[in-house]
């Protein structure tokens, strides 16, 4: 019998390899999902001027993440069927890895007890749909080392990869949906 944690799947990556695009079509396929923390953050403390921006101060910002993505975790447990995730709680750590920061043993605890399903899709780096925004001020080659660093991470934390294709978004769509997802 499956993990009730199983019906929980993240799409990772680096920025601009076109998870959020990947989610959007899923919902739009009546699938639950799971926005992004970061974005949400980011607009947040824009509009607040606050100071939990990557660029500003990123352990407020790593915090911030931290806590939106126990309550997305916690919340989609309350539900049935399965749930994408634009992003999982290991994607945490492996922010901090990136900024050369410590990961606090708040982020090593979560992401080690609060489980996704076991298989994580990972979107490569792709030049032909990368673009920066006022949410994504990183450019491509910080991209290509974000996607590295997740690839590391995610099976430090017990995790398999299978990589997404580059491919249209309905062909993900397809990917996913095809990749041995089984309805709860």
């Amino acid at each position: 019998m499956p993990d009730e944690t199983d019906r929980l799947i993240v799409i990772t990556g680096g920025p601009g390899s076109g998870k959020t695009s990947l989610i959007e079509a899923l919902a739009a396929t009546g699938r639950a999902v799971r926005p992004e923390a970061g974005r949400t953050i980011i607009r947040d403390q824009q509009a607040i001027g606050g100071r939990g921006l990557p660029w500003v101060d990123p352990v407020l910002f790593a915090e911030l993440m931290l806590a939106a993505d126990l309550h997305s975790h916690a919340e989609a447990l309350t539900g049935r069927g399965e749930v994408f995730f634009d992003r999982g709680i290991p994607d945490i750590a492996g922010y901090l890895m990136l900024c050369g920061l410590a990961i606090p043993e708040s982020v090593e605890q979560a992401a080690r007890q609060l489980r996704y399903r076991p298989t994580v899709f990972i979107a490569p780096p792709w030049r032909g749909i990368f673009t920066q925004d006022a949410e994504r001020k990183q450019d491509f080659a910080e991209a290509e080392r974000t996607y590295a660093v997740m690839a590391e991470i995610y099976p430090r934390y017990g995790y398999g990869l299978v990589q997404l294709p580059r491919a249209s978004v309905s062909e993900r769509v397809a990917f996913v949906l095809d990749h041995g997802l089984a309805a709860y």
